[in-house]
């Protein structure tokens, strides 16, 4: 009975100093971790003040600090052009087309509206939509051989002299008119004037301008039918 209680007293002391050594490792793990997250987050800030940093010189001309800029970006900036392009090769000619654009534009860079990263993306997704939009037209295009069944337009050689042989027949006939039914004709229907300031312009009443306008037209259509 008594080796009973010795054993169970030891076996209590041994818990104890268990969870007493489990708690002071979990201690020492929370402590690592949250060194390691300060650590991280210490990193970033660091990050983004040299990132920062670098598109100010690159704003300045500096060749080197561009290279220092792609090398920490351009795998993300790729990430999001493939995203909006899902095409490896449109998406790499589009982020050649990014850093090109941050040479030109760095000055415009304003780290106290927006972190590196954040213009560098919006720069990236704008160049990708603009491409993507591009490459959308040029699909609806028709191919080259689709031209021979387009119809064009223009009259063709007959019928531009047939036009030609009625435009000097409504000539000849307008001539043949009393001048001023022939200049009121001309006015209205080839300048577009209206019967109010046909009147006007000739001093005459609307009634006689609208009189000499449907004789002059019944004696064009005579001449033309004739």
């Amino acid at each position: 009975m008594e080796r009973s209680s010795c054993s169970c007293l030891a076996v209590a002391k041994y818990a104890t100093r268990a969870r007493c050594a489990a708690g002071a490792a979990a201690r020492v793990v929370w402590s690592q971790d949250r060194s390691s997250g300060a650590t991280a987050g210490m990193d970033a800030e660091a990050s983004r003040s040299q990132l920062a940093a670098a598109l100010v010189r690159v704003a300045a001309g500096d060749r080197a600090a561009l290279r220092m800029v792609y090398q920490n970006t351009s795998a993300k900036l790729f990430g999001v052009c493939l995203r909006i392009l899902n095409d490896k090769s449109e998406a790499e000619d589009v982020l050649q087309d990014v850093y090109v654009t941050v040479w030109r534009k760095a000055a415009a860079f304003d780290p106290g509206r927006a972190s590196p990263i954040t213009w560098l993306v919006a720069i990236t997704r704008n160049r990708a939509i603009d491409r993507l939009r591009s490459s959308a037209v040029t699909r609806r295009m028709e191919p080259i051989e689709a031209a021979d069944a387009v119809r064009d337009p223009a009259p063709a050689a007959v019928e531009r002299v047939e036009l030609a042989q009625q435009h000097q027949r409504l000539a000849r006939c307008l001539e043949e008119l009393e001048a001023r039914h022939s200049a009121a004709i001309r006015s209205a229907f080839l300048d577009g004037a209206t019967y109010e300031e046909l009147a006007q312009s000739m001093s005459v009443p609307l009634g006689t301008m609208k009189s000499w306008i449907r004789r002059g037209l019944l004696k064009l259509r005579d001449c033309l039918e004739g």
